[in-house]
Parts: C-alpha cells; sequence; structure tokens
C-alpha cells in the first residue's frame, strides 16, 4: 500500500510527542467479563498468523487495490478523522507544557503628567504646580508549578492516551473505509451481473414470445399463450430497469466513498471475483492489542483513569514561582544599563480548605466517568469477539449455500431446456416453460447474489479481526 496523507498525519503526531519525551500510561489488562472467554474461537480451532493492514489484497484485483488506496486517500470522512487527530495531538503537546517553566519577555513604557493643587505659595496662590515623569521598562518573567502531586503530569499522561485513542480511531476508520470501498466494489460487481442477467433474460423471453406469437397466428396454440408471453416480456424488461436503477445507485456509491462527485461515471467491474482461500484467525486475546476500536476503547480507559488522579491532586496544596528580572528607568537608552536593574521573587502556596463540595464531586464524576468507560471497554471486547464467531461460523453456512444454489441453477436451466422442447413438440403447456423460466431466474439470481454475500462476509471477517493475516507456511488454510 502506498503511503497515504493520513499515515503522514499519524507518523506527525507521533513524532511531535517523542520529541516532547511524553510517557503514556501503560496498557491496562483486559476486561474481566461475566462470561467466559474461550482460549480458541468455537467456530474453528486451527487459527493462527500475523496481521496484514493490506488485506483487501487478499482478492488479486489489481483494480480494486488502486480503488481502496483512492479512497483512503481522497475520503473526507477520513481527512476529517485525521484532523481530529492533529487535534488531539496539539492537546498532549499543550498539557505537556504546563510541567515546564513559562518564560515571556515585556517591554513597557508610560509618561504621566500630575498637577498639585492648593499649595501654600506666596503671591501664587492661583498657580497650579505640574510634574511631567517617563518611565521605560523591560523584563523578563518566569512562573513555573511543582508538580509536587502528580497533577500536571497525570493530565500530560491522559492527554497523551486521548491522542493514542484518537490514533486507533483513524486506524479504525481507515479499515471502516476500506470494508465500505470493497463492499462498494462488489455491489457494483454484483449490480452489472444482475443487469447482464436480466438482459439476456430480455432476450430470451423476446424471442420464446415472437415463437408463442407466430404458433398462434398458425392456429396452434391459443391467446393466453401469447398474454402470458407478453406479460412475462414485460416483468422481465421491468426487472432490467430496476438492476439497471440498481447498477447506477452503486457506481454512485463507491464515487463519494472515493471522494469524487457522484456523476456516475465511474467504470466498475463487471463480475464478482472468488472468495479467497481461508484466513486465520488468530486467539480471542489478540483482538485486544488488534482491533483498532478495542485500542481506542482501552485508551480512553486509561485517559480517565489518569484523570482521576488529576481530580484526586486538587485536594492538595499547590506551590509555584514567580520571578522577574529587568530594567526600569526614565531614559529609553538606560534600558540596557545595569545600574538600573530590577528583580523579584515570588512563592505561592495554595491549599484548598472550602470549595462547597466542589473537588470531591469532581473525584466522583471522575470516578464514574472511569466505571463507564470501562463498561464500554468490556462492552466493545464482547462484541468484538460476536463479530469474529458470527463471521467464522458463516463461512462454511455461506459456501454450502452457495453449493446448494449452483445446483439449483443448473436443474433449473435443464428444466427449463426440457419444457421448452415439450412444448415445441406439443407434449407440453406453456405454463411448465413460464414456471421453469422463472425458476431459472429466480436461481441464478439468488447464486449471484450468494456469492456477493459470501465475499461481503469475508470482509466483514477481515473487519472484525482488524485486518488479514499472512498465512504461516506452517499452517494449511482450507477453502470453504
Amino acid at each position: 500500500m502506498t503511503r497515504t496523507a493520513t499515515s503522514r498525519t499519524v507518523a506527525g503526531g507521533l513524532a511531535m510527542l517523542l520529541v516532547g519525551c511524553a510517557t503514556a500510561p501503560p496498557p491496562l489488562a483486559p476486561p474481566q467479563l461475566d462470561a467466559a472467554v474461550p482460549a480458541v474461537w468455537s467456530a474453528r480451532d486451527d487459527l493462527g498468523g500475523a496481521p496484514d493492514l493490506s488485506w483487501w489484497t487478499d482478492f488479486d484485483l489489481p483494480a480494486l487495490n488502486e480503488t481502496v488506496e483512492t479512497a483512503l486517500q481522497q475520503n473526507y470522512d477520513l481527512q476529517a478523522a485525521a484532523s481530529r487527530l492533529e487535534q488531539a495531538a496539539a492537546d498532549a503537546r499543550i498539557a505537556a507544557a504546563a510541567l515546564l517553566p513559562a518564560l515571556q519577555v515585556g517591554l513597557n513604557g508610560s509618561k504621566r503628567r500630575q498637577n498639585f493643587i492648593g499649595f501654600p505659595i506666596p503671591g501664587a496662590e492661583d498657580m497650579v504646580l505640574t510634574t511631567v515623569s517617563t518611565n521605560f521598562g523591560v523584563s523578563f518573567d518566569l512562573t513555573w508549578e511543582a508538580d509536587l502531586w502528580g497533577r500536571l503530569r497525570s493530565g500530560e499522561r491522559a492527554a497523551l492516551a486521548d491522542f493514542q485513542s484518537q490514533a486507533a480511531d483513524l486506524r479504525g476508520a481507515q479499515l471502516s473505509l476500506a470494508g465500505q470501498t470493497v463492499k462498494a466494489w462488489f455491489a457494483v460487481a454484483e449490480a452489472e451481473q444482475q443487469l447482464q442477467l436480466a438482459a439476456a433474460t430480455v432476450d430470451s423471453f423476446g424471442t420464446s414470445t415472437d415463437q408463442v406469437r407466430a404458433r398462434f397466428e398458425q392456429g396452434l396454440r391459443p391467446s393466453l399463450d401469447v398474454r402470458l408471453a407478453l406479460s412475462s416480456l414485460a416483468n422481465a424488461e421491468a426487472l432490467q430497469a430496476q438492476r439497471r436503477q440498481q447498477s447506477d445507485a452503486a457506481v454512485r456509491q463507491i464515487e463519494v466513498l472515493l471522494g469524487r462527485y457522484a456523476s456516475g461515471d465511474l467504470v466498475g467491474p463487471s463480475v464478482l471475483p472468488d472468495t479467497p482461500r481461508a484466513i486465520p484467525g488468530g486467539l480471542p486475546a489478540e483482538l485486544v492489542s488488534r482491533r483498532p476500536d478495542l485500542v481506542a476503547a482501552e485508551r480512553r480507559v486509561a485517559a480517565t483513569s489518569q484523570r482521576l488522579q488529576v481530580a484526586r491532586s486538587e485536594l492538595y496544596p499547590r506551590i509555584s514561582l514567580t520571578s522577574a528580572t529587568g530594567t526600569a528607568t526614565g531614559a529609553l537608552a538606560d534600558l540596557v544599563n545595569g545600574n538600573f536593574s530590577v528583580w523579584s521573587l515570588v512563592g505561592n502556596l495554595v491549599q484548598p480548605l472550602f470549595q462547597g463540595g466542589r473537588l470531591r464531586a469532581g473525584i466522583d464524576r471522575a470516578e464514574a466517568r472511569a466505571a463507564e468507560e470501562l463498561a464500554i471497554y468490556a462492552n466493545t471486547a464482547l462484541l468484538a469477539f460476536s463479530e469474529v464467531e458470527t463471521a467464522l461460523a458463516a463461512e462454511q453456512l455461506l459456501a454450502d449455500r452457495e453449493g446448494f444454489l449452483e445446483t439449483s441453477a443448473e436443474q433449473s436451466r435443464a428444466a427449463e431446456d426440457i419444457a421448452d422442447d415439450r412444448y415445441r413438440s406439443g407434449l407440453g403447456d406453456y405454463i411448465a416453460v413460464l414456471e421453469s423460466q422463472r425458476l431459472a431466474l429466480q436461481a441464478e439470481g439468488d447464486l449471484i447474489a450468494a456469492r456477493r454475500l459470501r465475499l461481503e462476509n469475508r470482509v466483514d471477517l477481515y473487519l472484525a479481526l482488524g485486518g488479514g493475516f499472512s498465512q504461516p507456511r506452517s499452517v494449511s488454510g482450507s477453502q470453504p
């Protein structure tokens, strides 16, 4: 996969944080669930392998690979997610800056006139004495808070955990967008195949209608056969129009995912690919470190636990130091003269005594928020396990369904040929021909839809596992 703009954003954000020497809170243990988590997947017990982020390449379709990479570069939702990551990176740098001294320089100037009224000067009782003073100053101000109780450090770690959760959310958005794009690609392929089937059906029904009309004109068949044939032809043409509309909508959907105007001009695939060989899935516990949504949920739990430490630290005194040095003089030229230097040093200690319960309520709120995020984390993990189990179980079931539909389509086509031959020889009626045509059309359409469902389930399995997997040489995958 080519390096996208979003991946550069992630790398840039990580680099900025590494420069700041920030320390993230350590990963948490997997959540304890009331339901027992098995050591292996119940739907498959021979899985293993290393994760592969470019999972869509397993379908071996160069045009699909190019489409997914284009979506990852140009999709606006993904660009918004990347911007949120940049915001989180900036927040982390802001939180880290609170641990360092703040230094600022100031330059000021003032000019003041003062009147002295009522001074008892003989002979000048009505005179107003006036003085004018000018003052210039330059100062360097330094402020720093001693983080004795870890309040600022916990805030920095919470912000960094927020950044990591946003980075995981971005990876999740990339994974989801790739899945949507691949599914949309398959939807275009299915719609095109269904359209081709509908067009072939219209041609077949048209030929059959011409034959029935000719036999009617020869007095060999009743008018009922003609009307049934015309009705079937009209239904086939209506289905063709429906398939054309579905194909057009599928094309426009994928254009939006690619960040383009939905003009309907995109040339998509015309045939569904074969389902790739079975993929290894790893162990249930590995999902915690593999799936982006679980990583993001765990980082949010870590962030709330750090903010709980911040809330508790609010109960303790704050010690800060303020220092200022510079010069003050009435002449602008003397600003750099050391004889006019001034300085000050101030220490400050603040201990909260009475806040009306505000600080204690802040602790209660932080504890409740931490419990909320932990519950969300546990539920996310449970849903993740369920998604993998469901997709693994559906692999074989959908393969069986496709096999049955292949048999049904084959037998329906054979029945259609037999019914048509019997009708031509005068041994059967036209109702049998229409029924066999209807069953053949339905079976072939259902077969195409089943192949798409099987491909989509494979995509769902990739998404549920947090990506694809490279098959180890020692582990052989079996095609369901």
